[in-house]
């Protein structure tokens, strides 16, 4: 077999092309076995078809780039969660833009990597231009903000708590009962001490409570309040947060992850009053933005304040070179190399402006209200609250929680719906988290029809549970 051609060679994009048609048949054609948003027969089935057509992993003799590609993709496909599916709504998982997407292709082919200019010069330019615009959005009165690309609000909570440490000493840390577990995780990692957990009754952040835990408490403080929690979507209450904090001389850290992106929104950007205050904002594109994962952000009001992630490694930013005038990118991660993802997220930015953006995610939160709606209509079905963001709580009336939970799961063992669960007001509740601006009523009136056709088919005892 002759040698394969390199992505980025001479003749590398020339070589892409038959690929990528072998790519896209692919793609189409598993989809196309996959009836639902879900292969249908579980884990067990879904594994063993996997396996069946992958083996081996490493054969003795390759099997050339089109079967390879064929084979492979044509399987990840068939057994894929598609979140492009109207009824795939389980989670914070977006079905990504196609000119994202094909930005990402881009961006494999290139292959810069963000830990030195001479492997990135125009990708650092470019990172540099999309991050300053993007904290420009999240601190539009502040002079010199910046922000860094990660891996997601994960690595973006970490990195936020990483630089409160950095110029306070070992922070306490308090967030309320709705944080993500990321807090907890990275509070852990970097040896800080347990949280403080504030309790959240309302689904936001209690002030009552908020206020009496930092007149008790000894600084340094962080607090880290949520904009969009992942159980129901709701975002506490920003700017009294803000106004406590600044009051008992504690900092403030929000992560936005699911719902910062409303920035964008003229309709809804007020819902992220207070957002400016904060000393750290995570942000993740990959959810609302609709950006194949991963697309995080951390932005901060000053660049200053990344300055402690400053890394010297003589063989990638000398100092005569930083001197002479390369730039010295090792500080804009704690990663070495990194994956240019500016790329993916510049050419959705340009490509759709602000009204496009806007228009998306209109169109998103106008369907979960929509949904709402349709619950509150049918008798059989309970509604949790009205969605903050683009997440809805439901249940069957009169369900017990494990009838909720076994609902979930044969649908997602089906392969007909892809639900979420989320428990609150000591209740189990189905969660559709509406991230697909093309969902129709039609496709949510059959969401709903699956679950009360198998609600009463578990009442009936026709179901296997």
């Amino acid at each position: 077999m002759p040698t394969p051609p390199l992505a980025g060679s001479t003749d590398g994009p020339a070589a892409l092309r038959p690929l990528l048609d072998t790519v896209l048949t692919a793609l189409h054609d598993g989809n196309r076995r996959r009836d639902g948003p879900l292969p249908a027969g579980g884990p067990d089935a879904v594994t063993s078809r996997t396996r069946a057509a992958t083996h081996p992993v490493i054969p003795d003799h390759g099997t050339g780039p089109h079967d390879a590609l064929r084979t492979l993709v044509t399987a990840l496909a068939e057994g894929a969660a598609d979140p492009a599916h109207p009824l795939c709504t389980a989670h914070l998982h977006t079905p990504p833009l196609a000119l994202a997407a094909a930005a990402d292709l881009a961006a494999s082919a290139l292959n810069p990597s963000m830990d030195s200019w001479d492997q990135a010069p125009a990708a650092s330019a470019l990172e540099a231009d999309v991050t300053g615009a993007l904290a420009a959005e999240v601190y539009p009165h502040r002079p010199t903000p910046d922000a860094l690309i990660t891996t997601g609000g994960t690595e973006a909570n970490q990195l936020a708590l990483l630089l409160a440490r950095e110029r306070n000493g070992p922070v306490q840390t308090v967030h309320a009962a709705n944080a993500h577990h990321s807090i907890t995780r990275a509070a852990w990692l970097l040896g800080l001490p347990r949280p403080v957990v504030i309790p959240a009754p309302t689904g936001v952040m209690d002030l009552t409570a908020l206020d009496e835990a930092l007149t008790r408490l000894q600084p340094p403080l962080l607090v880290t309040a949520t904009a969009g929690t992942t159980d129901t979507g709701r975002i506490d209450p920003l700017a009294d947060i803000a106004d406590l904090c600044e009051r008992h001389g504690a900092e403030l850290h929000i992560d936005a992850a699911y719902g910062g992106p409303l920035l964008f929104s003229p309709t809804h950007r007020g819902k992220l009053h207070g957002l400016d205050c904060a000393h750290s904002v995570t942000l993740d594109l990959h959810k609302i933005g609709w950006q194949p994962a991963p697309a995080g952000i951390l932005a901060v009001p000053h660049r200053h304040h990344l300055d402690p992630l400053h890394h010297h490694a003589p063989y990638l930013n000398a100092d005569d070179d930083t001197e002479a005038g390369l730039p010295d990118l090792l500080g804009r991660s704690l990663r070495t190399t990194r994956r240019p993802d500016a790329l993916k997220i510049a050419v959705t930015l340009r490509a759709l402006g602000r009204t496009g953006l806007a228009d998306l995610i209109d169109r998103t939160l106008t369907t979960a209200h929509h949904l709402a709606d349709l619950i509150t209509k049918t008798p059989t079905l309970d509604l949790y609250d009205r969605p903050t963001i683009s997440t809805v709580l439901f249940r069957p009336t009169d369900a017990d929680d494990h009838t909720v939970a076994t609902i979930r799961r044969t649908l997602l063992t089906r392969g007909q719906a892809v639900l979420g669960r989320a428990h609150t007001d000591n209740r189990l509740w189905l969660k559709a988290t509406l991230l697909n601006p093309h969902t129709t009523p039609d496709d949510l009136r059959t969401l709903l029809d699956l679950v009360d056709r198998l609600t009463h088919d578990l009442a009936e005892g026709n179901t296997p549970r």
